[in-house]
């Protein structure tokens, strides 16, 4: 690699985020989040199932007549599982995470003393949870920040 020639901590850690959300088994939602502080990773998250409910077995559909046949009630979104999968204390961290969040996270990110947010996407940012997180995250105090770097593009040297 040329010198010079390295992404930035911003774009190495959304891309770990980009990572993590290849992992959630969800057809129509792909979120990842990475958890950082002093440029080094605490935790890592993607939406999914909770431990030990077989992916196989549970819906992963957006609509139902019946809202128990949907995802909703069950996925456990990127940050709140990057929240939980840390094994120790994450304040003063900040949370790189693919889409902006809800209002359900945005409580867990302030409980547990995150203090700032970069995000992707913000495709849910003008409805009510998105409102109600920006709101929260605005009183407690949380710096928010869009992510506008470059999105990593993956290019493997081929075998010698």
């Amino acid at each position: 690699m040329e010198e010079g020639n390295h992404i930035s901590w911003d774009e190495y850690f959304m891309g770990i985020a980009l990572l993590s959300a290849l992992r959630s088994k969800d057809p129509s939602s792909k979120v990842g989040a990475a958890i950082i502080r002093d440029k080094r990773v605490l935790s890592l998250g993607y939406n999914g199932m909770p431990r030990g409910c077989d992916d196989e077995k549970m819906p992963w559909g957006k609509t139902d007549d019946n809202p128990l046949n949907t995802k909703y009630p069950y996925v456990v979104h990127a940050e709140l599982n990057a929240i939980l999968n840390a094994n120790k204390d994450i304040t003063g961290s900040t949370l790189y995470v693919t889409m902006f969040p809800c209002n359900e996270c945005a409580k867990a990110i302030i409980q547990s003393g995150i203090k700032e947010i970069v995000y992707l996407s913000d495709k849910h940012h003008a409805e009510m949870a998105g409102q109600a997180s920006n709101k929260m995250l605005d009183m407690a105090g949380v710096k928010i920040r869009h992510y506008d770097g470059r999105l990593p593009e993956i290019n493997y040297p081929e075998d010698k």
